[in-house]
């Protein structure tokens, strides 16, 4: 009997936990190969009231990490994702990141990924552009060059890039998570019953979705 789980995982593309998070859940996955998952991302703005243009990174992160106390948590935090990162083949550069995007149309590139069953390419790509290439994922020209190196049509994406499609349908699925009590990531909800929050190892991950399996989904 092959078993089946349903996994939100909430998460922002310019959170760093959150590509920490999707390595272990690849990892996770390997764990319980058994069981079927069927994984969607969900959009979560760490910051939405950020100017869509966004901000010089540096600048952004000494005013968010004002004060002693706050600079010395954002050096415990950088050093624990820098020595955390290479045990899963992730190379965090944050001295080489210019710009603090806002990440509304990262996460409609998101949502259009999915309806091709890229969101874990497209994911990847943007962790990778932002957190090691230090490219700007608020820019409009960089989006549609990531969105074509993930398999989707470059004109496509451009065109709908142009307009302002999706963006009430991701700002609804934010405030719904929000709604729910999300407020912070990666959160990883399983059958809508229980979530596990935070960059969890694999183990705890692997354990979640075989309790996931004990309590399924309710249906109407």
């Amino acid at each position: 009997m092959t078993h089946s789980v349903s996994v939100d995982i909430v998460s922002d593309l310019v959170c760093p936990w959150c590509w920490l998070g999707k390595r272990y859940w690849d990892e996770a996955r390997k764990l319980t190969s058994d069981i079927k998952v069927d994984t969607t991302w969900r959009p979560f703005q760490l910051d939405p009231t950020l100017a869509r243009e966004g901000l010089p990174y540096k600048d952004y992160m000494r005013e968010k990490f004002s004060g002693a106390d706050a600079s010395g948590r954002w050096k415990a935090m950088r050093d624990h994702l820098e020595q955390a990162g290479p045990t899963v083949g992730i190379d965090f550069r944050f001295d080489d990141i210019a710009m603090r995007p806002n990440t509304l149309n990262a996460h409609r590139l998101m949502r259009w990924a999915g309806g091709q069953n890229r969101t874990d390419t497209m994911a990847e790509a943007l962790f990778s552009a932002f957190f090691k290439a230090g490219r700007d994922i608020g820019d409009t020209d960089t989006l549609i060059e990531l969105a074509a190196d993930a398999g989707l049509e470059r004109d496509v994406t451009a065109d709908l890039l142009a307009s302002d499609r999706d963006e009430k349908a991701v700002w609804e699925e934010e405030l719904f998570y929000r709604k729910l009590g999300v407020s912070g990531v990666p959160t990883y909800i399983f059958n809508g019953r229980f979530a596990v929050s935070g960059a969890q190892e694999p183990a705890v991950l692997a354990d979640a979705i075989r309790q996931a399996v004990k309590e399924p989904a309710e249906t109407e």
